[in-house]
């Protein structure tokens, strides 16, 4: 699915099961939690530390899920398309970086 059918999925779910958008700032909020929730299995699947007896690391791809759903819905009610907002990024990232990374000693 490309970006632009994502952030339609989105907002037709959003208008058939929800009332409408939080608020940009609840949702950055809730994005911000989100993301906590993948740090915590990151570092406790991948990390140092230990994980709890009723800790559930095994749902990252969920998790990862619900901070792209919500970052699609900033997309949506902020008016960015992601499609065209990512190849810009990714040109940008070519020219800045395109030889930066292979010439880093410390990647080799």
């Amino acid at each position: 699915m490309d970006l632009k059918k994502a952030q339609k999925k989105v907002d037709d779910w959003i208008n058939l099961h929800g009332v409408r958008y939080f608020n940009e700032l609840t949702n950055m909020a809730i994005l911000s939690e989100e993301v906590g929730e993948v740090a915590k299995i990151i570092a406790r699947k991948y990390g140092e530390q230990s994980s709890k007896k009723d800790d559930n690391t095994e749902n990252l791809a969920d998790e990862l899920s619900d901070v792209l759903f919500v970052l699609i819905c900033l997309a949506n009610q902020t008016g960015i398309d992601l499609e065209k907002s990512f190849k810009l990024n990714l040109d940008k990232k070519t020219k800045r970086d395109k030889n930066r990374h292979k010439s880093n000693i410390k990647l080799q």
